[in-house]
């Protein structure tokens, strides 16, 4: 019997991967799941089991908990906090990692987003190496570490000196390089580049609003008094979960997918227009009530930011803070969004695998927030 450890499922991506490694695999599922302050990480894949079984239709608690255990673990430690015993447990049986875990705070400082980010990659590495039984890892990475890329980026390992909107990106970009040394040594490991990952494609259903919801939020105008900075030619890639968890499940799968970059992602062709976006948005929150008539007025960058200096006096403090983190956003979403997929999009067709139209992800993802 194959035997998956996978990180991060209690994230966007790791837990839309157990409902597919469940459909497609008899496989006895080990999440390693870091005990929440006021919880243990039994309570946690409590959680997750209700989450599963509201939006996954035949996951009850009986089936998950008959192929699914929680084990209790940290990536920020050595070893990723395993106990003797299950690191004894994962040598010996571990066939595939899956490895989702990490940190997507944009504005950390560069040691901490190497915690998240870098270090326990090189952790998973060192145990994959001691599993007698391994016969795959699959990294979740970003095309993020592409930075600032001019045009459209390639579906291959990053060599050329590039700047990063942010430290989150260049901490995943060192990740990659460890994975690359591990590669050339005969690791079997694949990395997928996944862009903005959204809720799943069908339901819009997501275990938690992340940056893309927080972008339609300032999309829609209504913190901002319906003042934006000039959108231009702007485009936002997105993807949904369950596209990004079958690709990933598959993956683990296909011995030959070793050593492969994979880009999850809509491509240049389906990237969504920021205008086109904003038109979207702003209809589905007056449709539900939260959006009343306010004008959309564009104005430089640089007049918008002064003019948001000027509310920002004026708004109580959640929505104060909220404007705060508006650079961070308009400094990603400044430009043309591109990433080749061309190779990954053939791999992922060959598995069966069908890519949505980014449009209708856009519109169910939303309608799944709004409604909550």
């Amino acid at each position: 019997m194959s035997v998956y450890l996978l990180t991060g499922a209690t994230g966007v991506v790791g837990s839309a991967i157990v409902p597919v490694l469940m459909r497609k695999t008899d496989a006895e599922i080990l999440l390693l799941v870091r005990p929440g302050r006021a919880q243990s990480s039994e309570a946690r894949l409590v959680e997750l089991f209700d989450f599963w079984s509201r939006y996954y239709p035949g996951l009850d608690r009986r089936t998950l908990s008959a192929r699914i255990r929680a084990v209790k673990g940290e990536i920020t430690e050595q070893t990723l906090g395993l106990s003797a015993t299950d690191q004894g447990y994962v040598r010996a049986h571990c066939t595939h990692i899956i490895h989702c875990a990490a940190s997507v705070r944009m504005n950390l400082p560069l040691a901490e987003a190497r915690e998240t980010a870098r270090q326990p990659v090189a952790r998973v590495l060192a145990l994959g190496e001691t599993c007698a039984r391994l016969e795959k890892v699959d990294f979740v990475s970003t095309v993020g570490v592409g930075g600032r890329w001019d045009g459209p980026l390639p579906e291959r390992w990053l060599d050329e000196p590039r700047d990063f909107h942010n430290t989150y990106e260049a901490a995943k970009a060192e990740a990659e390089d460890l994975i690359r040394e591990a590669v050339s040594r005969g690791f079997p490991a694949t990395v997928h580049r996944p862009s903005m990952v959204v809720g799943d494609s069908h339901s819009g259903a997501v275990i938690h609003f992340q940056i893309f919801y927080f972008i339609c939020d300032f999309l829609s105008g209504r913190r901002t008094l319906g003042f934006y900075p000039a959108l231009g030619a702007g485009t936002l890639d997105i993807v949904p979960n369950d596209y990004v968890a079958e690709a990933i499940v598959a993956s683990s799968l296909d011995a030959q997918s070793r050593g492969r970059i994979l880009h999850l992602c809509a491509g240049p062709e389906q990237a969504l227009r920021l205008t086109d976006l904003r038109r979207t948005v702003r209809g589905m929150y007056r449709a539900a009530g939260r959006l009343s008539l306010l004008p959309s007025i564009d104005l430089s960058a640089r007049g918008f930011m002064r003019l948001m200096q000027l509310v920002k006096v004026f708004l109580p403090g959640r929505e104060r803070r909220a404007l705060q983190t508006l650079p961070l956003y308009l400094d990603y979403l400044a430009g043309v969004q591109a990433f080749g997929n061309t190779e990954s999009l053939a791999q992922i067709e060959a598995w069966g695998i069908t890519a949505p139209a980014s449009s209708g992800v856009a519109e169910r993802a939303l309608a799944f927030y709004l409604q909550r």
